[in-house]
């Protein structure tokens, strides 16, 4: 837990540097990427199997659509937790802003593997979630996250994992 936690650290002080003003960003063109650092809690609601967690997510502005839910654009992530379980992900998301808040919901199938933490049933899981983030600089904003992992009932089992990660999100 103490490499997570230096991992986190280090992470956290190359994203909050400041990349470029606001008119240097706008003239170039340089908010293409997004890159979010989590940190929380995997299966919080099952005492038995509650583990801290870590992740990682990209967001290319680049592939964003339009659709009848908005502007649906591409994330890839990861997930890792103290029980060495993981959970590689792509999928989307939306974003809606409201003034500084802005509310993201995302669908994101991907490849679990329990590791030494809770069997989900299945390697394929599919995650549900919804992030509410505020703009605290130029470029930056902080979170919190609440997902669901669940297999849909394509193994014999389907016990699912609810997780909350408090968020830093740094645009590129």
């Amino acid at each position: 837990m103490r490499k997570i936690n230096i991992f986190l650290f280090l992470t956290f002080l190359i994203l909050a540097l400041p990349a470029q003003s606001n008119e240097e960003v706008k003239s170039n063109n340089f908010n293409e990427h997004e890159f979010s650092m989590y940190s929380g809690m995997f299966d919080f609601s099952d005492d038995g199997q509650r583990a801290a967690l870590v992740g990682f997510q990209h967001h290319n502005e680049l592939l964003q659509r339009d659709s009848f839910l908005g502007t649906l654009s591409p994330i890839t992530g990861f997930i890792l937790t103290e029980n060495n379980a993981t959970y590689f992900y792509t999928g989307i998301q939306t974003q809606y802003k409201l003034g500084n808040i802005n509310v993201i919901p995302s669908f994101t199938p991907g490849i679990y593997d329990q590791g030494d933490g809770k069997d989900l049933g299945h390697a394929l899981e599919f995650k549900s979630e919804v992030q509410l983030s505020f703009d605290i600089f130029a470029n930056s904003e902080l979170g919190f996250s609440y997902n669901h992992i669940s297999n849909a009932s394509l193994g014999d089992k389907n016990p699912g994992a609810n997780s909350y990660m408090f968020n830093f999100i740094k645009s590129f």
